[in-house]
């Protein structure tokens, strides 16, 4: 634990996953929250919030494939612990980014990942506390794309993304 940013991000998987190993290079935000949370340019660490919802995992796996990128399937995603470092270097209220959208957003530089640590998460910056452990998985991230619940038919094509008669919604964060 010697040698990590004492502030943190809380983000929502799989976007937290995303920024470590996925290439998202803009966490979006409100200025709002921006200003209230005390984010600014620095070195932190990325922690992947105890919620997500079913919504939220299936349009974040359909967004990471359009850009080549799979996404772990969710009872594989830590959730409640920290998973990474990342330098912020600026905050931009434009980008030409595939990856900005909304009001504002934090610039993400020099992801790494690291041997994951629980950990309680906050709104905005906050110093990090080790937890006693991540958060469980729910139900419905086990039975994850099994066919009748005894297999993961995701593991038997690899090399496919994942498909969806239509883009899934963008879900509002709930769990």
């Amino acid at each position: 634990m010697t040698g990590l940013p004492p502030l943190a991000l809380s983000v929502r998987q799989p976007w937290a996953w995303a920024i470590i190993n996925g290439g998202k290079v803009i966490e979006n935000r409100s200025m709002g929250s921006i200003r209230a949370g005390r984010m600014g340019p620095g070195h932190i660490c990325i922690h992947a919030a105890s919620g997500m919802s079913e919504a939220e995992y299936r349009y974040g796996q359909w967004r990471l494939a359009r850009h080549g990128v799979r996404c772990p399937r969710p009872d594989e995603l830590v959730r409640g612990g920290l998973i990474g470092t990342v330098q912020v270097t600026d905050i931009v209220t434009e980008s030409d980014s595939e990856w900005f959208g909304g009001d504002a957003g934090l610039l993400l530089a020099d992801p790494r990942a690291i041997t994951p640590i629980p950990a309680s998460g906050a709104l905005g910056y906050f110093e990090w506390q080790p937890a006693t452990g991540f958060a469980p998985d729910k139900p419905w991230m086990r039975r994850f794309d099994r066919a009748q619940g005894d297999m993961r038919t995701l593991d038997m094509f690899p090399d496919d993304a994942p498909s969806y008669r239509s883009p899934p919604a963008k879900p509002w964060m709930k769990d």
